[in-house]
């Protein structure tokens, strides 16, 4: 892996997994549930002053975020394992245009926005093909949760030879020794550091 002082950052994206209004706002279907972590509270904030140094160096923000696609009656399908799982989920959340599927205010609005119906934000999705077409070569991770999203899209990431940056603190999950534990198993096939460092790098970087 190339040490991402190497990057050309105008070829370079950050992608945040899942920061949006039915994750993380009180209105929200999580919140609602009372399905809420501090730890993923905090996220929007720290990573939106890297959003803004990237731009700077001609970089761009990308926005992958969970969707329910309605059906025709507005009923969102839902995967049975999903439904067991979150039994609160209900007509209207995560839907494609809805408030609960737009990004937080705090990182509103991104310069593409990813719909995405599982764990990985490559999973059947416009992703690559974005990525293609404005010749971004390398990613910058932010997002929820980090053993599931941020995981399984870091791992499509690294089979498709995508250069990654892992933010360490930009990511965060319901339990805090889940995500250190990913944050071990995932050394081999991303670059990692904090958001301070990256807003470092990024700001520094000529």
């Amino acid at each position: 892996m190339s040490a991402p002082e190497t990057w050309d950052l105008s070829r370079t994206a950050l992608l945040t997994i899942d920061l949006q209004n039915d994750f993380i706002h009180p209105e929200g279907a999580y919140g609602r549930a009372g399905q809420s972590a501090l730890a993923i509270a905090a996220l929007p904030g720290r990573v939106a002053p890297l959003v803004a140094a990237l731009r700077a160096k001609g970089g761009r923000y990308f926005s992958a975020q969970f969707t329910l696609v309605p059906d025709r009656d507005g009923e969102p399908l839902i995967a049975p394992h999903l439904k067991e799982l979150r039994p609160f989920l209900a007509k209207g959340d995560f839907a494609p245009g809805s408030f609960g599927h737009t990004v937080v205010d705090t990182l509103h609005p991104a310069d593409f926005v990813i719909e995405k119906v599982a764990y990985s934000a490559f999973y059947q999705t416009r992703l690559e093909y974005i990525m293609r077409a404005i010749s971004v070569d390398h990613l910058i991770f932010g997002g929820i949760v980090t053993n599931g999203g941020v995981a399984s899209t870091l791992r499509e990431a690294h089979l498709r030879n995508v250069e990654t940056v892992m933010l360490t603190d930009g990511c965060a999950a319901f339990r805090q020794d889940v995500h250190e534990a990913t944050l071990l198993s995932l050394r081999t096939v991303t670059h990692q550091m904090s958001c301070a460092a990256a807003r470092e790098w990024l700001e520094d970087a000529i």
